[in-house]
């Protein structure tokens, strides 16, 4: 229950010409009935209070965008695969270069582009592998047989 005479009641009136209004008191402003001599220790509080308070929005905005940035980074990695690779520092270089020019949000998207760029131009290699990779594939079945079978009498 709200009462008249406490500190603590944010619609406490101040102002007995406005006590019946149930205006809101905003603890950051003076009120016309103190000066600021007489209070120098609430005078620099209400101002420690007030740079805090200003930079609430700017902090909620920063959490928003790192908030923003982590769910769009989920989404578009539902499909991809997550790989740690050393560069060299030309490497580090470039990408960031990419990065910086607005071609790629990140350094890992333009790696990821150059990576997929760089199988696509070494096709027949890839050819190349796979076909070894069926016949080693073959090699160790024909093992897996030979272990398999009752030894000849």
């Amino acid at each position: 229950m709200s009462s008249p005479n406490n500190p603590n009641d944010p619609y406490r009136p101040h102002d007995p010409a406005t006590a019946h209004q149930g205006e809101m008191i905003d603890d950051l402003m003076l009120r016309e009935d103190e000066d600021e001599a007489g209070h120098a220790g609430d005078h620099e509080r209400m101002s420690s209070v007030r740079d805090i308070a200003s930079r609430i929005p700017e902090s909620l905005s920063s959490i928003g965008r790192d908030i923003s940035r982590t769910i769009e980074r989920a989404i578009s990695a539902k499909d991809d695969y997550v790989v740690a690779v050393k560069v060299s520092p030309e490497a580090q270089e470039k990408l960031e270069n990419l990065v910086q020019a607005g071609v790629f949000r990140s350094r890992a998207e333009a790696a990821a582009f150059l990576i997929d760029e760089g199988i696509k131009s070494q096709t027949p290699l890839f050819d190349r592998v796979q076909q070894k990779l069926h016949e080693i594939e073959r090699l160790r079945a024909e093992l897996r047989g030979l272990i398999n079978t009752p030894p000849q009498t």
